[in-house]
């Protein structure tokens, strides 16, 4: 590692400590940045370096081998939604107030990094 990469390491996790503190305060941006002495466009710009990295160092997809995610489905159930529109998506999957729709022809690719991503919601 040369010292421009130690450079970039060493402030993308200072940035990364100031992203985490201002978003435990419970203020808004513009508060915690005002109170802190920070710009919001610095914040932001912090964020978005933060946020490339971190896609950057997912590992891709093509050189991993692919497998089979499992997913834990209840039986069937004869509640039906009056709200309920018919869909044309094969696999529908509801989680409180969001609904994820795949249709048959979705990639494969497409369905790891969805369910890879479910993964990590709280």
């Amino acid at each position: 590692m040369d010292t421009r990469e130690v450079t970039n390491q060493y402030r993308l996790n200072k940035w990364i400590d100031i992203v985490r503190e201002c978003r435990s305060s419970g203020q808004t941006v513009s508060a915690w940045c005002a109170n802190n002495g920070i710009s919001p466009a610095s914040y932001y710009y912090w964020l978005k370096r933060i946020r490339t990295a971190a896609c950057e160092s997912l590992p891709s997809i093509c050189s991993q081998n692919n497998s089979i995610v499992p997913l834990n489905i209840s039986g069937p159930t004869t509640d039906t939604d009056p709200t309920d529109q018919k869909s044309s998506s094969d696999i529908i999957m509801r989680f409180g107030a969001v609904t994820l729709e795949i249709s048959n022809n979705a990639s494969a690719i497409l369905i790891e990094n969805t369910l890879r991503a479910l993964q990590n919601v709280r």
